[in-house]
Parts: C-alpha cells; structure tokens; sequence
C-alpha cells in the first residue's frame, strides 16, 4: 500500500517538473509561478516541520497548490486571449488548459487511490 502511495507521489513530481520545463521561456506574467511555494521549515498549522524532508501533508498540499495554481493561470490566460491580449497566442492558452487539465485529472486519481487504501485499511479484520 505505501509503495501505492509512493508510486503516486513520485508521478505527481514528475508531472510537476515537466509543467515547469516548457513554461520557462513564457514572459512572466503567463507562466506558472514555481517560486510561490513555501520556503522549507514553513508548514501550515498542525504540519510538523521536519529538518530536509517534507511530510506527507507538505508534498500533498504543495502538490494541490500547484494544480489550483495551473487552472487560475490557464483561466487567466483563456480569458487574456478572449479579450484579445496580444501577449496570449493561442498555442500558449492550449498548452496551459492542457496543464491543467492533466493536473487535475492526475489529482482526481491520486483521491481516487487514497480512499480506495483508506477503505482497504479499514475493512481489514482485527
């Protein structure tokens, strides 16, 4: 089960790196902002800051941070093209919902599995 969670999370990270890769040539105000993150040491409340390596509730919440942050730019920028802002060609507009949406499907799967563990551990017998 852990190597279920781990293989998970690993993908996220993958995923991550590759929507930060394309995005590094875009003017500032169409890409995503990879330096919004939380400095190291600096959790929300109830985390426990561990000296190097996040936790498991850091990497989930820097992980649904970034997809949110990917559809508020994707939105941004499809409404930038709307109205028709020059710095908003289309191929960048397509690339971004693109992001976002394999982000969000990504997300959905990782719930998806965490429950389903959840609901293994619970129904096991005692």
């Amino acid at each position: 089960m852990t190597d279920a969670i781990s293989s998970i999370l690993s993908q996220i990270r993958a995923h991550e790196m590759r929507a930060r890769g394309p995005l590094a040539d875009a003017p500032a105000g169409n890409a995503i902002n990879p330096q919004g993150l939380r400095p190291e040491g600096i959790g929300r409340a109830g985390e426990a800051a561990e000296a190097g390596a996040p936790g498991f509730g850091a990497t989930l919440n820097n992980a649904l941070d970034n997809v949110s942050r990917a559809q508020r730019v994707s939105g941004e920028l499809q409404a930038a093209f709307e109205m028709g802002d020059p710095r908003a060609d289309l191929a960048r507009v397509m690339v971004a919902m693109q992001q976002s949406s394999v982000a969000f499907k990504a997300t959905a799967e990782v719930r998806n599995r965490l429950v389903q563990s959840y609901q293994d551990v619970m129904n096991m017998p005692i």
